[in-house]
């Protein structure tokens, strides 16, 4: 187990390079009860850091196996009208949230797709509204985590659970860049090379991405109002933080109707508690045609028939495999690590901050410019040493961006 004081200083940064807590803002922590000696910690750093109250949602994933395994299909489809009026007045008091991402990736292996894919249908459509504040960074939001026995044992199965957390926070750690004399000004040092790579791809406002690897040919267009973000996101309040730690991506929308071709995963996806592994999709006109899965073929299938608009991709994402992450050559089973490891899509709905002038857009205004809308979001990687990604521009002309899965640029 990592020492106090090095527990502290990694909660130092989550809140005020993470969540760049402001003097006087409500916080809430969404996190799994194993998590409790650090969220300990958490909560006295952003007390310090000066937060008004700290409330802390619990979870339990045993709880929620339990429930998806024996509750009726009807109740697991009534969301009550109080979770979402409580997070809504969240939002609506600038409260920012950290939620620890740190579930067994084979938590829902065994409980029936159908169930999973009801529950998170009926939750993803009464929270839209809620959610929509995270889409359009109306409030500051950041996702992380630490290590849990049975997601550590995943990682590393030969070893006992002890030297798997061990290792885990070893892994955690590495990539947070924890080890760096000074973690706050390290990530700063990151955070602003994120945004030199965005403001070139902005700069030259490409109108098509084309991605090329095995079992890739993927032709992407973009939105005449696309824009490329990185790292730092600005809230209502104009106030910045950063959504994901650890972040090595720029991303940005694609246009609905205007991606076509194949892809294939380059890593497992666990999604919903199973691990969806050599997926594979075929675009026509932006719309998912086909698909196919080595494992957990039920599970995409249940995703991509969520709603209308899980048919289409909401984001695209570069992401090099030199990053601390993929140069670990590990497999964390967990999206928030895996996806920083290699370029990704969404399945789902798309970010309005990747529009121009995208906040202050209708739904339909959002739609008319290209932007896809879903009650999901689900982010697969597609990275890999062998995949070459080109920009075309508006006369024509190819640039290449990626080669052998970095930047070239």
């Amino acid at each position: 187990m990592p020492t106090i004081k090095q527990l502290e200083q990694y909660a130092d940064v989550l809140i005020r390079i993470g969540l760049n807590i402001q003097p006087g803002q409500p916080l809430t922590i969404r996190t799994p009860i194993e998590a409790a000696e650090f969220v300990r910690i958490l909560t006295a750093r952003a007390y310090a850091a000066g937060a008004s109250t700290v409330n802390i949602d619990w979870s339990d994933p045993i709880i929620k196996q339990i429930r998806l395994k024996q509750e009726s299909e009807e109740n697991l489809q009534r969301i009550p009208n109080w979770v979402v009026q409580k997070g809504e007045e969240e939002c609506d008091n600038n409260t920012a949230f950290l939620t620890i991402a740190a579930e067994d990736p084979d938590l829902l292996a065994d409980v029936d797709p159908k169930k999973i894919a009801l529950y998170s249908k009926a939750h993803g459509a009464a929270m839209k509204k809620f959610m929509q504040n995270f889409m359009e960074d109306r409030v500051s939001w950041l996702v992380c985590s630490i290590p849990t026995a049975k997601w550590a044992t995943k990682m590393f199965p030969g070893d006992s659970e002890e030297v798997a957390v061990q290792k885990m926070w070893d892994a955690i750690f590495d990539v947070m860049r924890m080890n760096e004399d000074d973690p706050v000004a390290a990530w700063n040092a990151h955070l602003d090379s994120l945004e030199a790579r965005a403001k070139f791809l902005n700069d030259h406002h490409f109108q098509r991405l084309h991605y090329k690897g095995p079992g890739t040919d993927l032709k992407v267009a973009l939105p005449k109002r696309h824009f490329w973000q990185a790292a730092r996101s600005v809230n209502a309040q104009n106030d910045w933080f950063v959504a994901n730690l650890p972040t090595e991506e720029v991303f940005t929308l694609p246009q609905r109707d205007g991606v076509d071709g194949v892809v294939k995963s380059t890593m497992p996806l666990a999604y919903g508690g199973v691990v969806i592994e050599e997926l594979a999709l075929t675009f026509e006109h932006g719309r998912i045609i086909d698909y196919t899965a080595k494992t957990g073929y039920e599970t995409l299938k249940e995703l991509i028939e969520t709603d209308e608009g899980s048919h289409f991709l909401g984001e695209i994402a570069l992401v090099p495999v030199d990053s601390p992450i993929s140069n670990r050559n590990q497999l964390f089973y967990n999206t928030l690590f895996d996806e920083n490891a290699s370029c990704h899509i969404a399945i789902g709905k798309a970010y309005p901050t990747c529009l121009v002038g995208g906040k202050d857009m209708s739904e339909e205004e959002q739609y008319a410019n290209g932007a896809n809308d879903s009650i999901t979001h689900v982010d697969f990687m597609i990275g890999s040493a062998e995949l070459d990604i080109d920009g075309e521009t508006a006369d024509g002309s190819i640039i290449p961006l990626f080669r052998k899965g970095n930047w070239v640029i």
